[in-house]
This record gives structure tokens, C-alpha cells and sequence, in this order.
């Protein structure tokens, strides 16, 4: 992979020492809520508060609304940043902004791209991990309701003492190209019609990235594709995705037909650059928070504004 894409991809940038050491005292937040150095993301339906536009706002404990769930997300590492680097920072699920309710709050999508390295990692760090436990408050063997420990990484279930560890689904996306180099894009039918983007679905079980890469290209288009090149990957916590990109070719040993799959897929086209660069006021492409985003201006060679 190229620094290049490694650059592109705003949501695997991070300036943080996740400081796994610590998780297993038995009294860490205590001992983080009586430390005035430590400070609070405070995350509410998906959103985090913000200092600014681009910031976010970390809190002194003191000044955190009652708490749903905390997680402790390790130190700063970020020399330019307004905390002093080795702060502890812990993440905060609250029911309601209480007295932040005119505050100003963003969501990861739409301002990933504009945050620092260290707060890109902190709230996606934090984000799939509450979102995490919003989704496993039961075990799975028992059904009985589970404990949060390890400073939030890892939940128990008091009937057995059996521990449930954060999971991630690895999804592939890809960039596929033809014998004359137009790209491959196509009309999600959970979006506006105008909008494109690249082709991209879950690994199965027992399935290498390799192997999904053409299962789900053949199952969503139609088209064969052939050598896969891994590209890079982000997370991608909406809810819990770790999305892996690669760029593909049309096997040109075998037929294929373009052909939408009718369900996922609504409409596919294919592009050269200078087609995509004269579209762009008729379609509307991945924002530039997405590993799509990244992938589609690697091939083109560059931003496309």
C-alpha cells in the first residue's frame, strides 16, 4: 500500500496509546474520576461534542452528566493538541445532553475528515466501542445480562464468569477496473438515485478477503473480476464494520454481463476519468470520510473536488 492512500484514509489516523495495561485495575475509574489531569469525550446518540466545527471537546469528570456507560480509551499522544500528551481520556455514553444541550455536537461521517489525528482516533475508538455494548448487554450463552469491566473492554456474564469481547465485521470494498481502465460504479438502492459509489459487502465465514473481493463483485454486478490488490483498510463503526480495500480487474478470460442485481445494486455504470470529472454535478459520490472516497481518487490520481 502507498503512503499516499495511507493518507486518505481519515478515519485510520490516531494519536493515541490505548494503554491496555491499565484496563485491568479493579478500581480504574475511581482512581480516573480523582485524577484532575484525565478528561471526557461525552458521546450521545451517535455525536460527540465539539469545542469547535473541528474540535472535540474533552471535559474534566466533574463536569460529566450521569454516565450510561464509560470506556476508558487511553492517554493522548498528540503533542499539538491543547491536553498535555500521557492525558487520560475516557469515553462517556449519556441518555441526554443535559446542560449541553445547546452545545454543538457532531456526527463521525460528516466531520472525520476535518478532525486532528488524535481526535479522529479517539472518537472512532470510542464510537465502536459503545457502540459495542449498546448491542451485546446479554450473553449470548445465558442470556443473562452482563457486566462491563477491563475499563470497558470486555463485558461478564455473572451466571457463568464467561467473557464477551468486542467484535468487529471485516467488509470489503473495491475498486474495480476494466481492459481500458474506466471504473466501476453503482447506485446503492438505500440512497438517492444520483448517488455512486464503489461495490462492497461483508466476508463470510470461512472466506478469505481475497475470495469475498469476487463473490460479492459477481453477486452484486455480474461481473467477474480477477488479482485483487489490497490497498488498505479503515474502521468504519457504523456500527462495527472494518472496511479493507482493494482494487480488482474484469476477467477478461471469462464472460461476463453487467447486470445489477436488482435487490442491493440498482444501476451500474462504468466511467473513464474524464467522464467521472464531467459527472460530478449529476451524481453525487462517498463523502470524504470514506475509504470509497480514498479508493476512487487513488485511481483517479487525485482530489476530486
Amino acid at each position: 500500500m502507498s503512503q499516499s492512500f495511507l493518507a486518505r484514509l481519515p478515519l485510520s489516523r490516531y494519536e493515541v496509546d490505548r494503554d491496555h495495561l491499565t484496563r485491568a485495575r479493579p478500581d480504574l475509574f475511581d482512581e480516573l474520576r480523582a485524577d484532575p489531569a484525565t478528561r471526557v469525550l461525552l458521546i450521545l446518540d451517535g455525536s460527540a461534542l465539539l469545542s469547535s466545527p473541528t474540535s472535540l471537546a474533552l471535559l474534566p469528570f466533574d463536569a460529566v452528566p450521569d454516565a450510561l456507560q464509560l470506556v476508558y480509551l487511553g492517554r493522548s499522544l498528540s503533542p499539538a493538541s491543547p491536553e498535555p500528551v500521557g492525558t487520560p481520556i475516557v469515553a462517556a455514553l449519556v441518555e441526554d445532553a443535559g446542560h449541553f444541550a445547546e452545545a454543538e455536537w457532531g456526527n463521525l461521517r460528516r466531520i472525520g475528515s476535518d478532525l486532528s489525528d488524535r481526535d479522529a482516533g479517539l472518537f472512532v475508538e470510542a464510537l465502536g466501542i459503545l457502540n459495542w455494548h449498546r448491542s451485546h448487554p446479554f450473553s449470548p450463552r445465558t442470556g443473562a445480562a452482563t457486566l462491563s469491566t477491563m475499563g470497558g473492554w470486555v463485558r461478564v456474564d455473572p451466571a457463568t464468569g464467561a467473557e464477551v469481547f468486542p467484535r468487529t465485521d471485516a467488509a470489503i470494498i473495491v475498486g474495480i477496473v476494466d481492459a481500458d481502465d474506466r471504473l466501476l460504479l453503482g447506485s446503492n438502492a438505500l440512497w438517492e438515485s444520483n448517488r455512486y459509489s464503489l461495490l462492497a459487502g461483508f466476508v463470510e465465514p470461512g472466506e478469505s478477503l481475497e475470495s469475498a473481493v469476487v463473490r460479492e463483485v459477481f453477486e452484486e454486478s455480474g461481473i467477474r473480476v480477477t488479482d485483487p490488490v489490497y490497498l488498505g483498510s479503515q474502521p468504519w463503526p457504523f456500527p462495527a464494520s472494518l472496511m479493507m480495500g482493494f482494487m480488482a480487474r474484469v476477467d477478461d478470460s471469462v464472460e461476463s454481463i453487467l447486470t445489477p442485481d436488482g435487490e442491493e445494486i440498482l444501476d451500474l455504470r462504468w466511467f473513464t476519468r474524464d467522464e467521472l470529472r464531467a459527472s460530478l454535478d449529476e451524481i453525487l459520490l462517498p463523502g470524504p470520510t470514506s475509504i470509497a472516497r480514498a479508493i476512487i481518487e487513488e485511481w483517479f490520481g487525485g482530489p476530486l473536488e
